[in-house]
C-alpha cells in the first residue's frame, strides 16, 4: 500500500526578490511540512538568508515566483486568512524581541498568551510553561524585560513565539546571544516542543554546529541561491562549490568530524 507524503505548510517556488536592484534571492525552493525535521540554511552575511525569512513571512513584496501557506498564495490571503498566517507562521529574528520593556516577563508571556487566545489558538498553556519551553527558570517571571541579557531576551522571544503553538517558526540567528554551552539545552527543548505539537522549524544561522545538531537538512545559500543542499556530512564532503569550502574553512571542527 503506498503512501503520501504529507503538504507542506509553507513553500517557496522560484522565489526571486529584489529592492529595486539586482535579485537578492534568485530562484530559491524550499519546502517546510508541518510535523517534518527542521531545515537548516547557512551561508555568510548577505547571502540572502534573512530575506529568504522575511519573504516566507510574508513581510516583504516578492518580484517573481510565489510563497504558499496550506497551498494557497500569501500575498493573496483574505483579511481573515492573513490574520491566521500571522498565528499560524511565526518569525523570530536577531533581536526581534518587541514588547515594552518595562513589562515582567510574565506580563509579556501572558499577554502573548491572551493574544494567542484571540487568534483562537488556545492551548492550555501557562507562563511556566512557556519559559520551560526555552530553559528560562520560573524565577525570570518578575523580572522586567530591560534587565534580562540579550541571550535571555532571545530566549523570550522564543516563548513569544511559540505561544501560538504554530505550524511553522521562522528562526533568524535566534541564539546569537545565548551562550554558547546554554544553547544546546535550549535547542533540545525546542525541538522536543516542536516534534510534540508538529511545527515545521526553519534555522537560518552562521552556527554551522548548531544547524548541523538540529537539521538533517541544510541549504547553502550564496549570492541568493541555493549552492548545496543535502545533510551536512555530504555537504562539507563534497564542498563542490566556493562558498561552501568557505563556510568548512570557517567550521573547521564541523568540517574535520565530517572527513
Amino acid at each position: 500500500m503506498s503512501t503520501t507524503s504529507p503538504a507542506p505548510i509553507l513553500r517557496a517556488t522560484d522565489l526571486v526578490v529584489g529592492y529595486g536592484g539586482p535579485a537578492v534571492l534568485e530562484g530559491v525552493d524550499l519546502e517546510l511540512v508541518a510535523g517534518g525535521a527542521p531545515v537548516g540554511v547557512v551561508g555568510e552575511s548577505g547571502a540572502g538568508k534573512s530575506t529568504l525569512v522575511q519573504a516566507l513571512g510574508g513581510q516583504i513584496r516578492i518580484r517573481e515566483g510565489h510563497v504558499t501557506f496550506e497551498g494557497r498564495t500569501v500575498s493573496r490571503l483574505s483579511r481573515r486568512d492573513k490574520k491566521r498566517f500571522r498565528a499560524a507562521v511565526r518569525t523570530v529574528a536577531q533581536n526581534g524581541l518587541d514588547v515594552d520593556p518595562r513589562w515582567t516577563v510574565e506580563r509579556a508571556v501572558a499577554e502573548a498568551l491572551k493574544d494567542a487566545r484571540k487568534a483562537g489558538r488556545t492551548s492550555g498553556q501557562t507562563v511556566a510553561d512557556l519559559l520551560d519551553d526555552v530553559a528560562l527558570p520560573h524565577g525570570f517571571a518578575p523580572r522586567t524585560v530591560h534587565t534580562l541579557s540579550g541571550g535571555e531576551k532571545q530566549r523570550l522571544a522564543l516563548a513569544l513565539a511559540l505561544a501560538t503553538r504554530p505550524e511553522a517558526l521562522l528562526l533568524d540567528e535566534p541564539l546569537t546571544a545565548v551562550d554558547p554551552a546554554m544553547r544546546g539545552e535550549v535547542v533540545r527543548r525546542l525541538t522536543e516542543v516542536a516534534d510534540e505539537i508538529g511545527t515545521a522549524v526553519l534555522l537560518v544561522s552562521h552556527d554551522v554546529e548548531l544547524v548541523d545538531r538540529l537539521c538533517p537538512t541544510v541549504h547553502v545559500m550564496a549570492e541568493g541561491m541555493f549552492v548545496a543542499s543535502g545533510a551536512l556530512r555530504d555537504v562539507f564532503a563534497e564542498a563542490a562549490h566556493p562558498a561552501v569550502a568557505d563556510l568548512a574553512e570557517n567550521a573547521p571542527l564541523a568540517a574535520q568530524r565530517f572527513r
